[in-house]
């Protein structure tokens, strides 16, 4: 009679959502550690890109606890925990914006090194981040808008790394504002993504 589980719909969506909470558990940890290593980095550094890095990290560390506490509930809470992704990352785009506007009032010329060695170690883990998320991108809204975050991480990763190269070819902070001003209006544009879609979600429930 077990081995008829696995042909049972239930079985298979019980499957599902054990996949998909071992999946965020994980990358939940790798988001935490990598907020607290690149804000660190960012304030020493005086990095506003890697700052804002740092953001999108915490940020995905909340996303992902969101997405682990609705990974077996219904239809509706994940499309209000959708909704909650998307206040979030507004609100960190808001935070960057404030952040950029310091910095171009208080200029600081930012170590480019750092920026460069801690954005490696940040695009490496999001990469992990990115390949452990893949097979669950189309799942449902709740796994589809934790896909997103990782793939913004990427783009944002990259761009961090532009922003030393550009640091340390300019001796200017400009490139990193640059950047982190770049990262603001990324996560801006993901916020305005999820949270039409999440209404439009809750709409049809």
């Amino acid at each position: 009679m077990m081995a008829d589980c696995c042909n049972d719909k239930a079985c298979e969506i019980d499957a599902l959502r054990s996949r998909q909470s071992a999946t965020l558990r994980i990358v939940l940890a790798i988001n935490a550690v990598m907020f607290v290593v690149e804000l660190t980095a960012g304030l020493i550094g005086h990095s506003v890109s890697l700052v804002a890095d740092s953001l999108d990290m915490l940020g995905d560390a909340l996303v992902y606890g969101f997405s682990l506490y609705v990974v077996a509930r219904g239809a509706t809470m994940k499309a209000r925990a959708a909704l909650l992704k998307g206040i979030i990352m507004a609100g960190f785009g808001l935070f960057v914006l404030g952040q950029v506007i310091y910095r171009i009032v208080y200029p600081q010329l930012p170590v480019y090194e750092t920026i460069g060695a801690i954005g490696l170690l940040a695009l490496a883990a999001n990469g992990a981040c990115f390949y452990l998320l893949w097979r669950h991108r189309a799942d449902d809204i709740n796994m589809s808008s934790v896909w997103l975050c990782s793939r913004n991480d990427i783009i944002a990763n990259i761009s961090v790394l532009f922003a030393a190269v550009g640091v340390w070819l300019a001796h200017s902070g400009w490139p990193d504002i640059v950047v982190g001003l770049a990262l603001a209006a990324l996560f801006l544009r993901s916020a305005e993504h999820v949270l039409r879609e999440s209404v439009k979600e809750l709409r049809t429930l």
